[in-house]
């Protein structure tokens, strides 16, 4: 059984958290960190230690051949003081999920949510205890092993980076535009497009400084095959409203399960909501638009919660919502999540995990 060490206390100075918080530029005192060696039985024991840099052969496989895999979720401090980590499990077996299909070595669900715990104690005077923020937590892996060869590699460094964050939002939840495009695709059935890997995120940079350029906050993909069907933003699940029912796309193994999309989903059957997850046409957007049976847009995530759309454009087609309001939806979903998240209503669906 393997061993959580200490390498470090916890810092005794006053912790100094900048008043304005950009999103992953600032890091804890603290990380947890593991290494995978098949020559040595697998994993070996955690270690807490002090935020540092790593070294690592240039020769190390995941430059080369992009054997990387993360993930992101959070920790909020309540308005009793309490800390709590939301579905952590849920993220460690996403996690899992995309090691399977990267050919990483698995982690220990429980061992791995022991260490984490631990970490967020070390460094709990990081957490925020301002509105609105709280502390992002990045696990990682990668394979280490220093040599060149398209294989799946023998040596993994797993890493789990804490950082304070502010709003995702600061100046208030606000909808955003996006923009589809048929001229780039995201993942195609088959491939790795449900895996939450570094390669994903990569791909879709060129797409996205496209569209930032044209004044879109965000990139909407359709399907690699037919290019008629929407999937996901780069880093949101997409939600439909439409008069009748809301709609999610369904899990064909090209988008990432994502925990929010998950957890929206529950909610909206707990309020009787006719929900489905199936294949959406973009054409049925738009038809819906111009006969007014459709009612709002939204993106899911784990950094914005809930991302309202003001605006969807494809081509010269444009649907249009408020530029300054959310969506009613979407902002009562919003709520309703963090909400549960800060200790402000209850969490009678259990997804809050309880730090201190």
């Amino acid at each position: 059984m393997n061993k959580l060490i200490f390498e470090t206390e916890p810092t005794k100075e006053k912790i100094q958290i900048p008043d304005e918080l950009i999103f992953g530029k600032t890091f804890t005192t603290h990380v947890l960190e593991m290494d995978y060696d098949s020559e040595k039985g697998g994993w070996q024991d955690a270690i807490i230690k002090k935020h540092e840099n790593i070294s690592l052969s240039p020769a190390a496989l995941v430059f080369h051949y992009g054997q990387a895999i993360f993930e992101g979720l959070k920790a909020y401090k309540q308005i009793d003081g309490k800390i709590v980590l939301f579905r952590p499990t849920k993220n460690l077996e996403r996690l899992n999920r995309s090691a399977e299909k990267m050919c990483i070595p698995q982690v220990n669900i429980d061992f791995v949510m022991e260490g984490l715990i631990e970490l967020i104690n070390v460094d709990r005077d990081w957490i925020p205890n301002k509105p609105g923020h709280s502390l992002y937590i990045r696990p990682v892996m990668f394979a280490t092993d220093p040599m060149l060869g398209v294989k799946a590699g023998e040596k993994y460094k797993f890493l789990i980076l804490l950082s304070p964050v502010g709003p995702y939002y600061p100046g208030g939840f606000k909808p955003v535009p996006i923009m589809v495009t048929d001229k780039y695709v995201r993942a195609v059935r088959g491939g790795v497009g449900d895996c939450k890997t570094a390669g994903n995120y990569a791909a879709s940079l060129y797409a996205q400084r496209e569209a930032k350029k044209l004044g879109f906050a965000q990139v909407l993909y359709l399907d690699g095959l037919q290019q008629k069907y929407i999937e996901e933003v780069g880093t949101m699940n997409m939600f439909v409203q439409f008069k009748n029912e809301v709609a999610t796309p369904r899990l064909s193994g090209t988008i990432l399960p994502g925990i929010t999309r998950m957890s929206v989903l529950e909610i909206l059957k707990d309020w009787g909501y006719n929900v489905s997850e199936r294949d959406i046409e973009l054409k049925e957007i738009i038809d819906a638009y111009n006969n007014g049976n459709l009612v709002e847009l939204f993106g899911t995530g784990t950094a914005a919660v809930i991302s309202s759309i003001s605006k969807l454009k494809y081509g010269e087609t444009e649907i249009m919502f408020s530029d300054d309001h959310a969506g009613e939806l979407g902002t009562k979903l919003y709520e309703a999540l963090t909400d549960i998240q800060y200790g402000k209503s209850e969490d009678k669906f259990g997804w809050n995990v309880i730090v201190k």
